[in-house]
């Protein structure tokens, strides 16, 4: 059974779009109210004028006067289901395409908001079947489920009642193997969701594993490592395969034991009938119309197996989908760097009532300090120990040190990526964990060594539809860092289209833009994590000779295994095993011969 609240949920989702649900339910039981009227209507014909005729109670022409009129009323019946019908399933997909926009609306809405250390849980092909699949699950339940569900019913209970009208007993014959019926259904219901909460993983893991190795193809192709990349996805999907032969095999069983049951019941509706119209006690046309509407009763119960299927998959999808969205957001406390700060409760909240920051126009200055800080990413597995350090605004500082030592750590705390368990991080005498996230990142602008661009054109994969950010900031960025002269050598200039992750650039030129992405804002905070390792000397030389001129009043952090690029820094810190071991600036850690002096042997001996 599913829970309430995941019912509740999908309620909710349909509410602001209850007057379409309401018109769509009263066109479709004006519908169902017409189609049981024709086995009436041809039980009238039949008993009343084409039997009575035959037997000459009624005259020829008074029989052919209202079969006459019966068919015209029958054909208006039909005109009219057909036009209801149309727009009965307009408004409803309508409602339904409606609830989907929101709905995956706020799905990515919520994504966007969630901390990095979800994304670093799940894989993006389980996301994206949340946002894609799931969603669609959830539209077939709106548009095929729910309002048939009530038709249904409706057409079920108005056969019980005509039948009834007609003959009490033949309509208790008919229904002796109901119950049977329902048994039979509600097994079936209950192993139909188990079998469809486990199609849903199978494909999400599919999802997840396309998404990588097609990212990963040069990778794939170089290692010549197709023939394994086969095997894994061959025994992946067939675990899908083997799911959904589950789901086959299960109905497979019972729409044919539906169709056993329906038949069994007319052949002893035809056996009775027949034998008391022999008799005299019952019509032809009585017989014909309990037919009818038995199989017009049994083709709802038919029909559920499908609705089933749509509904146990809607009900996983949702429960799926709200389980992302209970996904706790990154917390947004009230604190930013404008003029008067309204403060959020807080443990110093007495402590920073008093106090009043004001910053030129409206941006931190960009003074950093960290104060005993340790952080893990999991468990106590310490990643930094108790680091503690303090830049001036406007310095320039360098973190160096092997690989895994925590440099890359650092950045991540300063962008709010990950919390520090203890210490404190502090930016212009505020702790980060008392900002809002939009206000510390608007400060700060970030190069990584991987360049992630997207589909779209030059200017937008600098700008990011931000719309403080002009088309003169975006081409005065380009030109300080030296990537103007590239760009307007292309066939669009800052038009020209980028394919997705900048494929058709060169990794010079992939990073370069992703240098006048984070300058464009202007940031008081300049992080760069291992920014010109992808980049040749001749374009290191020119980025550095261009943010050079923009590193005034601003504080720059750069971590880089290449020392030459960092030995103008006023500061150098060197990490070692998540501790700082030594700091000062290039020639001071020289005089001291210890861990920098030999990275530096180890790249520049002969």
């Amino acid at each position: 059974m599913p829970g309430k609240d995941t019912i509740f949920n999908l309620m909710k989702y349909a509410f602001p779009y209850w007057h379409l649900f309401l018109l769509s339910l009263l066109l479709i039981l004006a519908i169902s109210a017409s189609n049981l009227m024709r086995p009436y209507l041809i039980k009238v014909a039949i008993d009343d004028y084409i039997h009575k005729a035959a037997e000459g109670t009624v005259s020829v022409e008074a029989a052919k006067n209202g079969v006459k009129t019966i068919s015209i009323f029958f054909g208006i019946l039909v005109i009219f289901e057909f036009v209801f019908s149309f727009a009965q399933t307009y408004i409803l997909h309508t409602a339904g395409n409606k609830i989907i926009l929101k709905m995956r609306e706020k799905i990515f809405s919520h994504i966007q908001k969630l901390p990095i250390t979800f994304f670093d849980k799940n894989t993006v092909g389980r996301i994206v079947t949340r946002v894609i699949n799931d969603v669609d699950a959830i539209n077939e339940m709106y548009t095929n489920v729910l309002i048939s569900f009530i038709q249904d019913i409706f057409i079920m209970a108005g056969i019980v009642f005509a039948m009834f009208k007609m003959n009490k007993k033949l309509t208790l014959i008919s229904l002796t193997l109901v119950p049977v019926m329902a048994v039979v259904t509600i097994k079936f219901r209950k192993k139909a969701r188990e079998i469809f909460d486990v199609i849903r993983t199978k494909l999400a893991l599919i999802n997840a594993f396309l998404s990588e190795h097609i990212s990963g193809m040069k990778i794939i192709q170089v290692f010549n490592m197709q023939e394994i990349t086969q095997k894994e996805f061959e025994d992946i999907n067939k675990e899908y395969y083997v799911a959904n032969d589950r789901q086959v095999m299960l109905f497979g069983i019972f729409r044919p034991a539906i169709d056993f049951i329906t038949s069994f019941i007319l052949a002893v509706l035809l056996w009775y009938g027949g034998r008391n119209i022999l008799k005299g006690q019952l019509e032809i046309g009585t017989l014909y119309a309990f037919i009818n509407y038995i199989n017009r009763f049994f083709q709802p119960i038919m029909d559920l197996t499908d609705q089933i299927n749509t509904l146990q998959s809607s009900l996983v999808s949702s429960e799926r989908i709200e389980r992302l969205l209970e996904e706790k957001p990154e917390s947004e406390p009230g604190i930013n760097f404008e003029g008067n700060i309204n403060f959020m409760d807080s443990q110093n909240f007495e402590e920073n009532k008093k106090k009043e920051y004001k910053f030129n126009t409206n941006k931190a200055s960009g003074m950093i300090e960290f104060k005993n800080v340790w952080f893990a990413y999991s468990g106590e597995d310490w990643v930094l120990k108790d680091i503690s350090f303090k830049i001036e605004p406007g310095e320039t500082v360098a973190f160096v040190g092997a690989t895994g030592a925590g440099k890359t750590s650092i950045i991540n705390l300063l962008c709010g990526f990950y919390e520090n368990q203890k210490g404190e991080i502090l930016i212009d005498g505020i702790n980060i964990k008392n900002l809002r996230k939009k206000e510390l990142r608007k400060n700060i602008g970030l190069v990584l060594q991987d360049v992630f661009l997207f589909s779209g054109d030059i200017k937008t994969n600098i700008g990011l539809f931000d719309n403080e950010v002009s088309f003169s900031r975006i081409k005065k960025s380009a030109e300080y860092l030296g990537a103007d002269d590239f760009i307007n050598k292309l066939p669009e200039g800052y038009d020209s289209p980028v394919n997705e992750r900048g494929t058709t650039l060169s990794s010079g030129q992939r990073q370069l833009l992703s240098f006048a992405r984070a300058l464009a804002r202007d940031p008081a905070i300049l992080l760069m994590d291992e920014a010109t390792s992808n980049i040749d000397t001749e374009s290191e030389i020119l980025i550095q000779e261009s943010l050079s001129k923009l590193m005034e009043g601003r504080t720059n952090i750069a971590i880089a295994h290449r020392l030459s690029t960092i030995q103008k820094a006023d500061k150098i810190f060197v990490i070692h095993k998540g501790e700082i071991r030594e700091s000062g600036t290039h020639q001071e850690l020289l005089d001291k011969e210890g861990i920098y002096y030999n990275l530096y042997k180890l790249q520049y001996q002969t």
